[in-house]
């Protein structure tokens, strides 16, 4: 097995013992982002970059220790970057430039990263394969003719793809954890308010949520040390200093591992193989593995679909070519409003404004999303009750691992269910991680599997501790896909 590529830890080290520039890192990712061009996984280059890597050579050689000195940094395109363009993936906002920097954008600049470029997306962050982007669809580097899960798989891939050691996403549904677990490289979803959302543009504003992929558990600690924290300019923000670090398998002896009953079914014979290797491993580290219900659950799809449509039909109301998106030329303001939106959403995006619209509607809305808010409060109830008992909870990220482009695109519902195992915990607003654990042969493929692994609120720290310590055993390996590690 080849030596795997520097992580982020390894080269801010570097940096910062001038044994190499943030200028010769970002040229290096610059190539590394060429030569993996044909997997789609970015939407531009940021054109400040290079500004941005001397500002970080001026600050060392000030005397200035930057954790993450001169680390090159990939960002979903639905985060805002000064100067760059946001377009989350949509015709709508090809042409719009950021007038400023996302909380977790700027806290990655004054920590040293340069940013590199923004990551292709489904569209407004509305998918679960990384295939309803303007741009087109991102490629999975473990096999081109799957999907790399959505919808921040531009950011996975430019992980899996090392195109950079870390990179930022968005987790609405699975966002994160699925694509980290079909491209294999670990997938944070912190605790609803642990990282801010200023600067992210939303989807569905009480279940999005910033979060990292990298290829280790140190390097997971160490971004989530920079990106996490209270911020005055968002409302939901927590006051909830950060203290991540990796842990060691001695500190498995003694968890409590519940696995979630309604989890098991339906899964591959692979994902079920990778999980039961993963609880073996547990076990012989010295941890108790238990079977728990959350019997809830079984609605969590049904319930997350009428709350993210209603709010991302509010959210998005604001895209009409009159402040936002390009305007239309007509008549009168509401045929120009109505093209506008016609001509800039996508297929995907138009169902669920659809949707979230009809949901809300007079007559509707205590049938719909009033309901769906109630078993929003059920499925929050029952992770607690299963949490009183055991330190974290397991489930598959995913009963599957990567799908063909194109098996799903023409059954909203089977897209859907792709994330059956990670919605719920949205509606709960409960950190998880998708570990890479494994893999399953799938036509002759070799596919990764992530398993997930639910901690309860503000105990996100506990997640990447146990990551640490799973890659201490050898439970967890994240691996730069075949033919990318250079």
């Amino acid at each position: 097995m080849p030596d795997a590529p520097p992580t982020a830890a390894d080269l801010a080290r570097a940096v910062q013992a001038r044994e190499t520039t943030p200028q010769a890192l970002l040229e290096a990712a610059r190539a590394r982002a060429e030569a993996a061009r044909d997997l789609n996984a970015l939407i531009s280059l940021n054109d400040r970059a290079d500004e941005q890597a001397g500002r970080v050579q001026a600050r060392l050689e000030a005397g200035e220790t930057l954790p993450l000195a001169g680390v090159p940094v990939v960002v979903k395109d639905n985060l805002n970057v000064t100067g760059t363009r946001t377009t989350c993936g949509s015709r709508i906002l090809a042409t719009y430039v950021s007038p400023y920097d996302a909380t977790a954008v700027e806290r990655l600049s004054n920590a040293g990263a340069v940013i590199v470029g923004k990551a292709n997306m489904d569209e407004f962050a509305m998918g679960s394969s990384n295939e309803s982007s303007a741009w087109g669809p991102v490629l999975n580097p473990w096999d081109p003719a799957r999907v790399p899960g959505g919808s921040s798989g531009g950011s996975a891939v430019a992980v899996a793809a090392n195109v950079t050691p870390v990179s930022l996403g968005s987790d609405t549904g699975g966002s994160v954890r699925q694509p980290a677990a079909f491209t294999g490289v670990y997938g944070l979803k912190p605790t609803y308010g642990r990282v801010s959302r200023y600067g992210l543009v939303a989807f569905a504003s009480s279940l999005d949520q910033i979060g990292p992929f990298a290829r280790t558990a140190q390097d997971l600690a160490l971004i989530m040390n920079v990106i996490a924290g209270h911020d005055p300019r968002d409302a939901t923000s927590l006051d909830a200093p950060p203290a991540f670090r990796a842990g060691t398998p001695d500190e498995l002896r003694g968890l409590r591992v519940g696995v979630v009953r309604e989890s098991l079914n339906g899964n591959t014979p692979g994902v079920e193989a990778v999980l039961a290797e993963t609880l073996a491993a547990l076990r012989d580290a010295g941890a108790t593995v238990t079977e728990v219900s959350v019997p809830s659950v079984r609605h969590a799809i049904a319930a997350y679909y009428l709350i993210a449509t209603p709010e991302a039909s509010s959210n998005l109301a604001r895209y009409d070519g009159m402040v936002y998106g390009e305007r239309v030329p007509a008549p009168d303001v509401v045929t120009s409003m109505t093209r506008a939106r016609e001509q800039g959403f996508g297929r995907e995006v138009k169902r669920r404004i659809l949707l979230g619209t009809y949901a809300l509607s007079s007559g509707y809305y205590d049938a719909y999303y009033s309901k769906a808010m109630k078993v929003r409060r059920l499925i929050a109830q029952d992770f607690a009750q299963a949490l009183a008992d055991v330190d974290v909870l397991v489930t598959p990220t995913s009963p599957f691992p990567a799908f063909r482009r194109g098996a799903r695109t023409s059954d909203p519902l089977a897209m859907y269910a792709a994330d059956v195992d990670t919605v719920a915990v949205n509606l709960a607003g409960l950190p998880a991680l998708s570990v890479p654990a494994g893999f399953e042969t799938v036509d002759g493929v070799r596919l990764p599997v992530g398993i997930q692994f639910i901690a309860p609120a503000l105990r996100d720290e506990r997640l990447i501790t146990l990551a640490g310590g799973l890659e201490g055993v050898g439970a967890v390996r994240a691996e730069v896909a075949p033919g990318y590690g250079g």
